[in-house]
């Protein structure tokens, strides 16, 4: 069972309505463009019957988080961070909220979190095929939907490769209003208004194919890189859908295909390591998320950039980040090319 044992009422109405997912359009601006965080009153858009039953579960018999991190924040690490991007110049971005970047050392059992601008929620381009990844196992799981050869085939795809086709055409088998749900389940939480928003995919990934756009900000697809780092922390702790199944996924976001951003500055510094990454791009955003695992440390890191010089910064940044995590290792090599 994907969700909590005792919830089987909520599995059972979950499935029914995505059965039969209702009409729904939204025609408002271009992707990338962002309006005033509306009040809570104006969230309304998101209180369909299965959201509803999520909640009033949620308040009877809590879902615990599972990914916890605003709970683990490090000063040490938050200093080191800061230090970081003060080397690299770029307070100024951070000020205007062109950046948001989240990194999360999971070496040990008890994460070290890192943010600045965690919670600002951004245009994230490809990124958030990773939410499509999640509600297609979740549907699998739910026995809706077969894990057959073609659409482990489109799943890679979508994810190493980062195809649109592909990732539309997973949509379209997985259904956007699930894939909406499942963001919102109490369980995982990956959208929250209460944390100004998260994962979200509302269009498909070609010029038509609109559904919905995030209530908060107006993004087609759109990221918070706290949530992002949430859905890796979960990944890594084998708590996304099951163990099993986090395997899997896990599986699919290794040997990226597209070398630029973090993978190219890990290439440099951190080659040997094993990365589980997904990014984006789309004009001047930029976006790049990976979990990096190797000689005894492992550690999470989500950048989002609004900026011409966006996929710099996040090459620049990941380097740095390796190094604070490395910093005493063997295979520690300091680099200052990158200041």
């Amino acid at each position: 069972m994907t969700l909590d044992l005792d919830r089987r009422a909520f599995v059972a109405g979950l499935a029914a309505l995505c059965a039969a997912p209702r009409a729904l359009a939204d025609s408002i601006g271009e992707a990338g463009e962002s309006i005033p965080v509306p009040q809570e009153k104006d969230v309304d858009v998101i209180r369909d019957p299965i959201v509803e039953m999520m909640r009033k579960l949620d308040e009877i018999a809590p879902f615990e988080d599972m990914a916890p991190l605003w709970s683990h924040r490090d000063v040490e690490l938050q200093g080191e961070v800061e230090a970081l991007i003060g080397r690299l110049g770029l307070e100024a971005n951070v000020k205007k909220r062109q950046l948001g970047l989240a990194f999360v050392d999971v070496t040990e059992k008890t994460p070290r979190v890192a943010s600045v601008n965690g919670d600002v929620m951004l245009y994230a381009a490809s990124l958030p095929k990773i939410a499509v990844l999640l509600a297609a196992f979740e549907k699998i799981a739910q026995g809706k939907m077969r894990y057959t050869n073609a659409v482990e085939t489109s799943l890679t795809r979508m994810i190493r490769e980062s195809n649109n086709a592909a990732a539309t055409e997973m949509m379209h088998r997985v259904g956007k209003e699930y894939i909406a749900r499942v963001l919102l389940n109490p369980r995982y939480r990956l959208y929250d208004p209460k944390r100004n928003g998260g994962l979200w995919v509302g269009k498909d990934y070609a010029k038509s194919g609109l559904w919905k756009r995030d209530p908060l900000h107006n993004f087609s697809h759109g990221a918070t890189a706290m949530q992002v780092a949430r859905f890796y922390y979960l990944l890594h702790t084998e708590n996304l859908v099951t163990p099993e199944y986090s395997r899997k996924m896990k599986k699919l976001l290794s040997n990226s295909a597209i070398d630029h951003k973090f993978i190219k500055g890990l290439r440099l510094v951190n080659p040997r390591a094993m990365t589980f990454r997904k990014s984006g791009t789309w004009r001047n955003y930029h976006a790049d998320s990976v979990l990096v695992e190797g000689n005894g440390r492992a550690y999470i890191a989500v950048g989002l950039a609004h900026h011409d010089d966006g996929g710099t910064w996040l090459r620049q940044l990941i380097i740095g980040l390796d190094e604070i995590v490395y910093r005493g290792s063997s295979r520690w090599t300091r680099h200052r090319w990158y200041r």
